[in-house]
């Protein structure tokens, strides 16, 4: 036998090994997460006893690691709802032309309204649709969860659609590919590296958002999850720092985790995606992702979803083929536009009717002034704090990007950093504004900025990233200086990853005022003068007319800023600064 048949017989052979290992790997990984499942089920589902849902939750540590996976379970059932509403709403907002200017202005108040508005409106239709059952509340708590999820990624979803490659559009076309191939073909893929960031992104903001999901306190009533996020309010509200610091400790092992099993192997697979031409990018490494290929897991999930992924090929396929503009610019289309039109301004008016009429019966037109001018106070805390942020955080976040050597240190810090709930620091936080005199209506811009400077952060690493390292590589052969590399490539090629990290900030901004506008430790409360406290205080207390016109003004607000400024910016940025021919 030849020595170089013995060598590849020994190749395979170690390969065997690799593949034998990493199969025993994923079966425990797969049944340790089927019977993880499998022991919170029938709590889930448990029935409402006498004294009806518990307002209160055990603050004894040895509960945290049961704590932690139910608020992990919420977490990624709202993600993965979060993911079907992206791809379905984006791709409508961007294959449709009307649709889309109903859409996207409607996104913009959806980001708006603040998850105590959400779950004021809707926690008695969860506990209607689901009746005697705590699921009813767990139902509530997952939609929270989503609303401070969804928007973001469907912002970077569309904007990605609107920006996919001018040639591979066209390829797309003259291949006549469906609309489910050009799906997994193009879209999916040109988006794969902005969604995946904003993915994490979202998973930070529901831990954000985490205590106010699972203490759900609305209309006079206190609705307690077990959860870590209700845990530290519990603790918080007994004044029990200890068991604050034993929640703090789980959350970091538990974002450690799931960076190690979930993020960093979907990075660094993410990187066949970048659209690049040159062979120079040190190639992201993942021990979990490397087990996985070595498995036989990819072959199994082929074959489970190949027959899946050949019907709905051949369902949508009489569609016709695809396209992903529409220039229809006909009489018979401007009718339509007309009629169109007419429907929507028409809905539009009786909706503002109802509203004045609602607001007029219930608070007084009065109100309506105050509203404003507290509304003018939180509008001014969330434009400082995203100037701030993007002077900080865009050359930050750029040079991350752009460099892999530095991407492979900041990353996992990054993403623990931005994943932890900076609201479970509350309470110290308070502490210290308390012993230090710290006036609340400037140390809440520090809390609010906690949970929203990384939508800025992420967004900008993704689009640096996304940079063909061929430019890169040009800038080098031109020997352009530094200040040359930054305004001709570098903070062009990141300025639409900017616009839609600032809009989803302003965004978060708004929504983090509700929990940064009023913190508390025991029985001490500081409370700043600004929309969001008064939204927070009307939920608590039930008066839906008063949370109704706050809700309002804020969405008023973050459509008017978004219409002035970001949008005419979006703009700007798909018209002279994307990466496309």
């Amino acid at each position: 036998m030849s020595s170089g048949t013995t060598g590849n017989t020994a190749k395979e052979t170690t390969h065997s090994k690799h593949s034998l290992f990493s199969d025993v790997i994923v079966i425990i990984g797969i049944l340790a997460l089927i019977g993880a499942i499998a022991v919170m089920l029938p709590d889930i589902d448990k029935a409402v006893g006498p004294h009806g849902i518990p307002s209160t939750i055990s603050t004894d540590p040895g509960n945290l690691p049961y704590y932690a996976m139910r608020s992990v379970l919420r977490m990624f059932i709202a993600l993965a709802f979060s993911l079907l509403f992206t791809v379905i709403y984006g791709l409508a907002a961007a294959r449709s032309r009307r649709l889309g200017a109903i859409l996207i202005p409607l996104l913009d108040i959806l980001q708006s309204v603040p998850i105590l508005g959400f779950l004021s409106a809707t926690i008695s239709l969860w506990l209607v649709l689901f009746p005697g059952s705590i699921l009813g509340v767990e139902a509530a708590s997952i939609f929270a969860i989503f609303t401070s999820q969804a928007w973001n990624m469907t912002f970077s979803f569309h904007r990605s659609l609107l920006s996919e490659p001018t040639e591979l559009d066209e390829a797309a076309k003259i291949l006549r590919l469906s609309h489910w191939q050009r799906f997994w073909k193009l879209d999916m893929p040109n988006a794969m590296i902005p969604l995946l960031w904003n993915c994490m992104m979202s998973v930070g903001g529901g831990w954000f958002f985490l205590t106010a999901s699972e203490m759900i306190s609305v209309n006079n009533h206190t609705y307690a999850l077990p959860g870590i996020g209700s845990y530290v309010a519990e603790a918080s509200q007994h004044r029990q720092l200890g068991n604050i610091g034993w929640a703090i400790l789980t959350m970091i092992i538990v974002v450690v985790l799931i960076d190690f099993c979930l993020w960093k192997p979907l990075t660094a697979w993410a990187e066949k995606f970048r659209i690049t031409s040159s062979g120079s990018v040190m190639q992201r490494r993942s021990l979990v992702l490397t087990i996985i290929r070595q498995s036989h897991l990819n072959d199994v999930l082929a074959s489970l979803c190949r027959p899946v992924g050949d019907g709905l090929d051949m369902v949508t396929r009489p569609l016709g083929r695809t396209g992903s503009r529409w220039r229809v610019h006909s009489t018979r289309s401007r009718i339509g536009d007309l009629a169109f039109g007419t429907v929507i301004t028409i809905a539009i008016a009786v909706g503002i009717l109802a509203w004045i009429d609602s607001i007029r019966r219930g608070t007084g037109l009065d109100e309506i002034w105050h509203v404003l001018g507290l509304g003018l106070l939180t509008f001014l805390r969330v434009m400082l704090l995203t100037i701030v942020c993007s002077i900080i955080w865009v050359p930050i976040g750029a040079s991350i990007g752009m460099n892999p050597h530095l991407s492979r240190i900041f990353q996992p810090l990054i993403q623990v950093l931005s994943s932890f709930p900076a609201n479970f620091t509350f309470p110290l936080v308070t502490l210290w504004f308390i012993a230090w005199h710290i006036d609340i209506n400037w140390g809440t811009m520090l809390l609010m900025s906690l949970g929203t400077q990384w939508y800025i952060l992420f967004n900008v690493i993704a689009g640096a990233s996304s940079i063909p390292d061929d430019l890169q590589e040009m800038t080098h052969s031109f020997r352009l200086s530094r200040w040359q590399r930054w305004s001709k490539l570098i903070l062009p090629a990141v300025f639409g990853s900017w616009c839609t990290g600032g809009i989803t900030a302003a965004g978060g901004a708004w929504n983090a005022s509700i929990v940064s506008e009023t913190v508390a430790y025991g029985h001490t409360t500081l409370t700043a003068t600004g929309l969001g406290s008064y939204i927070a205080a009307s939920t608590a207390s039930g008066n839906m007319s008063k949370t109704l016109l706050g809700v309002t003004i804020m969405a008023l607000f973050v459509v008017i800023v978004n219409r002035i400024f970001w949008h005419p910016l979006e703009n700007l940025a798909e018209r002279r600064f994307s990466l496309t021919s």
